[in-house]
């Protein structure tokens, strides 16, 4: 009654880079999985590559399935499209799986290790980098809402810190030091940039103190020399965290003379897909914080491996979310779950506005704690209207 029995996919031609999946099985259940990046590229893997070989397997075989799609003959352990497809496919099976038991996703994966999982706000605006092309953003730049916060850090960081606070955010990330990358490739940042680079970090605490943590993202942009002068000068800052400093995330080494050479924890990654990348960062004690994104690293299957991992190491957890709202509610699950998790990472942009527009469901957050999801399963689905709108790509594999 578990057979799989059809793959559907749904692409929004004004979000490319998204993509969202739903499973059929014999019994009329339908789990829904979700990725990021290339959307037409991972509908041609699922429907053209994956979908031929999932039909009439059991749904309940998570761990098999995933050990197909990830190794060694589908996605030869990269993070490339064939991973970001199986982590599509993961992510609903497991939402399949809660639903068989009628219970929550997290308590399917074992039960929580905590009652709620705290927050913090990615401060990107209302479309941020979903549009399938990245813009570097000023202090300039016309904002367009009151959440777009990516134009309020680099316009005057302290009133949004005060903001979030007032919304019971007691965390945020930024990155400020983007634009001063593509001028060199990221491999040099000048003293005048750095300078202003740093001023949104000099607003927040001159504004609030110590009473907000403060992540630094650098996106993968910078070389090594770069990366080690920004992180030493963050060091007066108190930052939380500085995210993927490098432009080589798996480069084990680099990230462990990088850590060795400056105060402020690293963090990484959500770029990495499969398990592989990340014991060999924390082998070489490369990393201070552990980031998954699920639709990513290969799924719930994959991904509590990781965790797992991270707590073997004594690191904690943080899932990724600024992509989709099936992620985010995956992520949270992940988060509840797992033992090392510390945060969520939610973006206030996107729950006020389009996230609500695709599911039924998002997470409640309360006093900056997310709360555990009660439906069973992922605890979310796709609306009618979404699946109604013009123009949405939909396409079947029976």
């Amino acid at each position: 009654m578990s057979t799989i029995t059809c793959l559907r996919t749904y692409r929004m031609p004004d979000r490319p880079s998204l993509i969202w999946l739903e499973i059929e099985t014999r019994d009329g259940l339908v789990g829904l999985g979700e990725t990021f990046r290339g959307g037409v590229s991972v509908e041609a893997c699922l429907h053209g590559e994956l979908a031929p070989w999932l039909l009439g397997r059991d749904a309940r075989h998570m761990e098999g399935i995933s050990r197909h799609l990830l190794t060694p003959y589908v996605g030869y352990n990269s993070s490339g499209v064939e991973v970001r497809s199986a982590s599509a496919v993961d992510i609903a099976l497991w939402d399949l799986a809660g639903q068989r038991q009628g219970v929550p996703l997290y308590q399917a994966l074992g039960g929580g290790a905590r009652d709620s999982v705290p927050v913090y706000n990615t401060c990107a605006g209302y479309a941020f980098n979903t549009n399938g092309k990245r813009r570097d953003i000023g202090a300039a730049d016309e904002s367009e809402g009151p959440y777009d916060d990516q134009v309020a850090f680099m316009r005057d960081a302290g009133a949004l810190a005060e903001s979030l606070l007032a919304e019971g955010y007691k965390a945020m990330k930024i990155w400020p030091f983007d634009i001063y990358a593509p001028a060199s490739g990221g491999h040099l940042i000048s003293l005048p940039d750095l300078e202003k680079g740093l001023q949104p970090f000099r607003q927040i605490r001159e504004a609030v103190g110590n009473r907000i943590e403060v992540m630094c993202e650098l996106h993968s942009l910078f070389g090594g020399h770069s990366a080690l002068r920004i992180c030493q000068a963050l060091e007066e800052y108190n930052v939380f965290w500085v995210e993927d400093p490098l432009c080589k995330m798996d480069d084990a080494a680099s990230l462990a003379d990088l850590r060795r050479r400056t105060r402020v924890p690293i963090c990484g990654s959500e770029t990495l897909g499969g398990l592989r990348p990340f014991r060999d960062l924390l082998a070489q004690d490369a990393l201070d914080v552990v980031m998954l994104d699920l639709a990513w690293c290969g799924g719930f299957t994959e991904g509590r491996k990781i965790a797992a991992l991270a707590q073997a190491y004594n690191k904690p957890l943080a899932p990724h979310d600024c992509t989709g709202p099936v992620t985010l509610m995956a992520g949270l699950h992940m988060a509840l779950h797992a033992p090392t998790a510390i945060y969520q990472e939610v973006v206030r942009a996107t729950l006020a506005t389009w996230y609500r527009d695709i599911v039924t469901d998002l997470p409640v957050i309360t006093a900056g704690m997310a709360q555990p999801p009660a439906l069973a399963g992922l605890g979310t689905r796709l609306t009618e209207a979404f699946k109604q709108q013009p123009g949405l790509i939909v396409r079947e594999t029976r």
